[in-house]
Formats: structure tokens, sequence, C-alpha cells
């Protein structure tokens, strides 16, 4: 378990981190969201003792993690793929962090296995695609078999495949009750993989809740219909205040539930095929409730 209290980060005059409180559970994948330089690689660096926080405090299985010796027994990490000596080969980087951690040779060699490296465990890092050099971050996270595991933007350079086996590995090890700390900007692949999501903003708190609550939170809630008398209920709709397109036998209905469109269609009559209620994508819940905390807005490209 992570439990984040009261954590702040000052740099000079700029607050990157302001009185975040959150806790991260075990048994789950929990989504780290946030625009960029909403604060949260300081986040995760302040977890794992690599920043020291103004304020608050940051407790990981009851305890500061810079307190334990062999760190890699009690949570693994992948903070930046690039962060590694080029000069060495795969099993000589994991060689050494498992000797610094008195983690045996043997595991070095299953977890080259089993993130697809094994083949090229003795190539130079420097001549590893960005891909490659996730899948050892994610070895090195692995090395120490540990309850605590952080990402950040670990999908970065996969392939299809890659992004996939990533996935069901973030699943399997929830499921076998460990703690799973993931931060990306692929909104699409956290509502594949997410069971809980923390989401900040210019470093505060925005939401700490499950994905479909989360979602649930976007008003852009819209309704599709299908019915041979499209152009009557659109007029019917559009009277009630409802924002309706109508593509041939098809409409799409927005400021109106679902039920609403029902019982108009009821009143006057009127057949429908088929009546859907569609929430709000996590993307677009996020991009609606984050849009205040944006630190780099681009214009309109028209």
């Amino acid at each position: 378990m992570i439990e984040v209290n009261e954590l702040t980060k000052r740099y000079g005059g700029t607050t990157a981190v302001k009185d975040l409180t959150f806790t991260v559970r075990p048994g789950q994948v929990t989504g780290f969201l946030g625009p960029n330089g909403a604060g949260k690689s300081t986040t995760l660096r302040m977890i794992l003792g690599l920043h020291e926080p103004t304020g608050g405090s940051v407790r990981v299985g009851g305890r500061a993690f810079r307190d334990r010796p062999r760190g890699l027994r009690h949570v693994g990490a992948l903070l930046d793929a690039h962060d590694v000596h080029g000069g060495r080969s795969a099993r000589a980087q994991l060689c050494a962090l498992a000797r610094s951690n008195r983690i045996p040779s043997s595991r070095v060699d299953e977890v080259l296995r089993e993130v697809g490296l094994a083949d090229v465990a003795r190539r130079r890092v420097s001549g590893f695609s960005l891909g490659m050099k996730q899948r050892l971050g994610i070895a090195s996270a692995l090395l120490g078999d540990p309850p605590v595991l952080l990402f950040d933007e670990p999908l970065n350079g996969l392939d299809p495949e890659g992004v996939k086996w990533v996935r069901d590995l973030f699943r399997r090890l929830a499921d076998e009750g460990r703690t799973v700390f993931v931060s990306s900007h692929l909104m699409s692949e956290m509502e594949h993989t997410a069971d809980r999501l923390i989401v900040i903003g210019r470093g505060e708190l925005i939401a700490a809740e499950g994905l479909a609550e989360f979602s649930a939170r976007g008003t852009r809630q819209s309704v599709t219909v299908g019915t041979p008398a499209a152009s009557a209920l659109a007029k019917l709709l559009t009277a009630e205040g409802a924002t309706v397109q109508t593509t041939g036998d098809a409409l799409a209905v927005t400021g109106m539930t679902a039920v609403r469109v029902g019982e108009i269609a009821m009143e006057h009559r009127l057949p429908l095929h088929h009546l859907n209620a569609r929430s709000a994508s996590l993307e677009e819940a996020f991009m609606e409730l984050t849009a205040d905390s944006v630190q780099y807005l681009a214009g309109d490209p028209s």
C-alpha cells in the first residue's frame, strides 16, 4: 500500500505539488493521471525518496521507502527507460541491481525471459530501441519480486503486442495482491487497464475514485436513436431543448436522457428501432475535468 498524506513540494516560488492526500491499495491497478506539469513525476519521485518533500509524508508498506536497506525487495519502479548505462548489457545491468539488493542471480534470467529479452541479454543497452529499454526497465522493477510497483509512462515505444503484454502483466500483478501504480497519458489504455484513478492538476488532487465513477462525472452524455421517423422525432427533441444530429435514420442526442427520449417517442407514437445511452469516455471526462489545470495549452490549429 502507498499512503500519501498532505504531500507538498516547492521549488523556490513554484509549488509543484500541494497538499496531496491519497491511498493506492493492493489488489488493483491504479492509474495516475494529470496534464503535463501536473506534478505526477515529482510525486512518484517523492514516493521513492528521490526528492525530499517540502511538507507532508509518504509511506510505502507502512514505512518511508528510503528506510529500507534493500529497496527492490519492497518496491519496484520504472521512472525513465533511458536511465541506464548504455555500455552495459541488459544482463549486466540487472546483475548489478541484484547484487546490490542481495537478490539471487537466477532471478535475473527469470525476469529477462518474462519480459522477452532473453535472446538479447548480452547486447549493450545503447543498441536497444525505446521499446526494448521499456522492457528492461520493467524487468528491473520485477527483479526483487516486490509487493509494490510504480511505472511512469511504461507503454512509450511499445508495439501493439508489447502494449497488450504490459496490460496483461499489470492485471496479473494486481490479481496476485500487489499494489500497482501506473502514470500514463494514454487514456485508451487506462480505460482498459485501471480499476481506480488518482487524478491531479497543477499539483492538487482532482479525483481519487473508481474508473466508472470518474467517467460518469463527465457531462458529455449522449443518446443514440434509430427510428424511421427521424425527422419528426428530431423536431420534438429539439423543441424540448436537446441538441440533435441526424444521419439518415439515426439520431445523436445530447442534453436529454434516454428515458425522456423514449417517453417523447411513445407520446407521439413514433417507432424506435434502438435507443442507447452513452456515457462520456475516460478521455472526454479527463479533458473536461482537468480543463482548468492545463499548464501548456496549445492554440487552435484551425
